[in-house]
């Protein structure tokens, strides 16, 4: 079952009744219930939300990551159950203890299928991408010769209409702010299914930074992207050049979990092919695998 994001734009008030959550809307005074184990993905998107701490706790415990805005509508903050794991120790204990070249091998079939998932992305938009596929096919253990930069240059050149004299920067024109709120909520879906499957995501296997609680989920995340910029590309089509965000591409972006990906030759939505990747991630920590299992894009 695929889990739902829930968006709060709107002043509210949300507390918790029999495993419910239950939302009382202070502009309409209206009162409207969802089943917290329904919940994946909670967004809090207005400076007028409250909620209980009792609500929290369940939340938390139900494994949904809940996801805080600030005033520029943008996410800027995470929570996540600690504890997402039965074996958890023991699964931390394996990932703690990867080997050097275990962790460059994993970050090349990590690189690799970036590649070439935006070398996919790139013909699917009738651009020219055969020299990324070179690049993916040329990856080396650690990508010591760093093709994830280089496609990238290549990539970003190439993947948006040239009337938007596109260049990637966080802090950017847009499409920036699409495709920054568009990762954010792809860290969180990865974040999250890390925490479920027993992992540490604050200890990466590429991405080493002593600020960042989140360094395995953006490594894990990389292959993701581009399903996130395909979204984005959609928006691009229907709006040309006017691309501050409106509740409509907001809306495109928060469909990102449910969005189908094929992995392992099986469809799956984006948030259950996450699962699976975090899940093979565990196994080759332990031995049991020697492959993550990453989405392609068709």
């Amino acid at each position: 079952m695929i889990k739902r994001t829930l968006y709060f734009g709107n002043p509210a008030y949300l507390k918790t009744r029999n495993d419910q959550l239950v939302i009382e809307m202070q502009d309409s005074g209206e009162t409207k219930s969802a089943p917290i184990e329904d919940i994946g993905l909670l967004i809090l998107d207005h400076q007028q939300i409250t909620l209980t701490q009792a609500l929290m706790a369940k939340l938390l415990a139900n494994n949904t990551a809940v996801i805080t805005c600030d005033d520029t509508h943008h996410p800027t903050g995470m929570m996540f159950n600690l504890d997402g794991h039965t074996l958890q120790s023991q699964k931390f204990q394996a990932q703690i203890e990867a080997s050097l070249p275990l962790k460059k091998q994993l970050w090349q079939q990590t690189v690799t299928c970036k590649i070439e998932n935006q070398a996919a992305l790139l013909q699917l938009e009738r651009e020219e991408h055969k020299l990324l596929l070179t690049y993916a096919r040329d990856v080396k253990s650690g990508d010591s010769d760093n093709h994830e930069a280089k496609a990238a240059a290549y990539y970003w050149k190439k993947i948006f209409p040239e009337f938007l004299e596109f260049r990637r920067e966080r802090y950017g024109p847009p499409p920036n702010n699409l495709l920054n709120y568009g990762y954010a909520i792809l860290r969180a879906l990865v974040a999250r299914s890390l925490t479920a499957s027993g992992l540490l995501p604050t200890l990466g296997i590429h991405h080493r930074n002593q600020y960042n609680a989140y360094c395995l989920a953006d490594d894990i995340m990389e292959p993701y992207r581009p399903f996130v910029d395909k979204i984005v590309c959609q928006i691009i089509r229907g709006n040309g050049k006017f691309l501050e965000m409106t509740p409509s591409m907001k809306k495109a972006l928060l469909e990102i979990p449910a969005m189908d990906v094929q992995i392992d030759g099986q469809k799956s939505p984006l948030m259950n092919a996450v699962q699976r990747t975090t899940a093979s991630l565990a196994k080759c920590y332990e031995g049991k695998a020697r492959k993550i299992l990453y989405p392609e894009m068709g």
